[in-house]
C-alpha cells in the first residue's frame, strides 16, 4: 500500500490506471468494507489498481469544527484498516477551502490526471464538488466507469458511519462489533498527563486521542495490547511482582478505561480524555503505542463531589471490571 497526498500530486504522476472510491471512510465498518471489495472486483475485471481517496479533516469538521460528529477512526486508524483491506493506494485529500470550492468539473478531472482513474465504485447518493453539483452520472458523462454500491443491512438497518456512532455512544459495544465488523478500539501513544491519578493510588496511562472528541463516554473494560512490543514483558521487566490482570490477547493486559472529560477534576479548560488503570501494574509505559479495545461499557462519566467520592467511585468502577473480568474467561463477543 502507497499512502499519498492529493495536494502533493503533479499530474501524471501516478503510472497506474486506478479504480477508485471515494468517502469519509470513518469506523471503515462494513458498509466500508462491501465497498473496497467492489472495488477490488472491478480493478481484477479491469486490470486496475485500487485507490481510495479519504478526506482530513473530514468536511463536518472543517465547516463545523468542535461541533462536528465525533470521530469513530483517525486518520491512522483509517489507514490501518483500510491497508489491511488490500487496497493499493490510500489517497489523503487535504480539506480546505480550495478543495471544497473545485467545481465538480475540476474534480473530476483531479481523479482523472491526478489519480489515473479509469473506473469509480460509488455509494448510494454520492455528490461531491462546490454545492453538491457532481454525481455518478455526472462522472459516467464525463467518461469515467461508475459503479453504484447498494446499502449494506444489519437486522434491518443500514450500516452507516452515523449508525456506528449512535452505537458507541449508547454504550453497545456488541452492536458496534457486529456493525464494525470488529470489536471497537482507539490506537494512541501514551503522553504525560497531570498525574492526579498517582494522588489517589490509581495511576493511569493517557492514551492520545487524534481527534476533537470520541464516541465514547464513560468507564468500560478494555484490553490493551502495545503495537511495538509485548506489554506483559514490559511490564514484567519493569516490576516482576506486578503482573496486572490479563488480557484475552496473548501479550494483552486488562484494564478500567475511561473516556471523558474528567467533570470531578475541576478544570478551566476540559478536554477529552482516555485513560487506563491496570490494576496491580506499575511500570514506565511513556511513548508506546498502545491498541485499547472495548469490551465492556459500566456507566457513563459522574461528576463526583470530591477527589475522596471519585477515589471510592473508582475503587468501585475496577471491583465490577474485573468480576466482569472473572465472569467472561473468554473474549465477550
Amino acid at each position: 500500500m502507497k499512502l499519498l497526498r492529493l495536494n502533493a500530486l503533479a499530474p501524471n504522476a501516478l503510472p497506474d490506471k486506478t479504480a477508485v472510491t471515494i468517502g469519509n471512510f470513518d469506523g471503515v465498518h462494513l458498509g466500508h468494507q462491501a465497498m473496497i471489495q467492489q472495488l477490488k472486483t472491478v480493478a481484477e475485471q479491469q486490470d486496475l489498481k485500487t485507490a481510495v481517496m479519504i478526506f482530513e479533516p473530514q468536511p463536518l469538521e472543517f465547516f463545523k469544527a468542535y461541533d462536528a460528529p465525533p470521530r469513530i477512526s483517525s486518520l491512522r486508524e483509517k489507514v490501518e484498516y483500510l491497508s489491511e483491506l488490500g487496497v493499493d493506494y490510500i489517497v489523503v485529500a487535504k480539506f480546505d477551502d480550495a478543495f471544497r470550492n473545485l467545481s465538480a468539473e475540476e474534480f473530476a478531472d483531479q481523479l482523472k490526471f491526478k489519480l489515473n482513474t479509469q473506473s469509480l465504485v460509488l455509494g448510494e447518493d454520492h455528490h461531491f464538488g462546490k454545492n453538491r453539483q457532481g454525481n455518478s452520472q455526472f462522472l459516467r458523462d464525463y467518461g469515467f466507469n461508475v459503479t453504484d454500491l447498494q446499502n449494506v443491512e444489519v437486522d434491518g438497518e443500514r450500516v452507516s458511519s452515523t449508525l456506528v456512532r449512535q452505537t458507541l455512544q449508547a454504550g453497545n459495544l456488541m452492536l458496534a462489533a457486529k456493525l464494525l465488523g470488529r470489536p471497537y478500539s482507539i490506537t494512541g501513544r501514551v503522553q504525560y498527563g497531570d498525574q492526579i491519578g498517582r494522588t489517589i493510588n490509581f495511576p493511569t496511562i493517557n492514551v492520545r486521542l487524534n481527534r476533537h472528541k470520541p464516541c465514547l463516554n464513560g468507564i468500560y473494560g478494555v484490553e490493551v495490547v502495545c503495537e511495538t512490543t509485548s506489554l506483559q514483558d514490559k511490564v514484567k521487566s519493569d516490576q516482576p511482582e506486578k503482573l496486572g490482570v490479563a488480557g484475552y490477547a496473548p501479550t494483552a493486559l486488562f484494564g478500567a478505561g475511561h473516556v471523558g472529560t474528567r467533570p470531578a477534576i475541576k478544570q478551566i479548560h476540559p478536554e477529552w480524555r482516555l485513560e487506563v488503570h491496570f490494576p496491580d501494574v506499575s511500570a514506565n509505559l511513556y511513548g508506546l503505542l498502545m491498541r485499547v479495545t472495548f469490551l465492556n461499557f459500566l456507566h457513563g462519566e459522574k461528576d463526583y463531589p470530591s477527589l475522596e467520592a471519585l477515589k471510592a467511585g473508582i475503587d468501585d468502577d475496577v471491583e465490577k471490571l474485573l468480576e466482569f473480568r472473572h465472569k467472561h474467561p473468554h473474549f465477550p463477543f
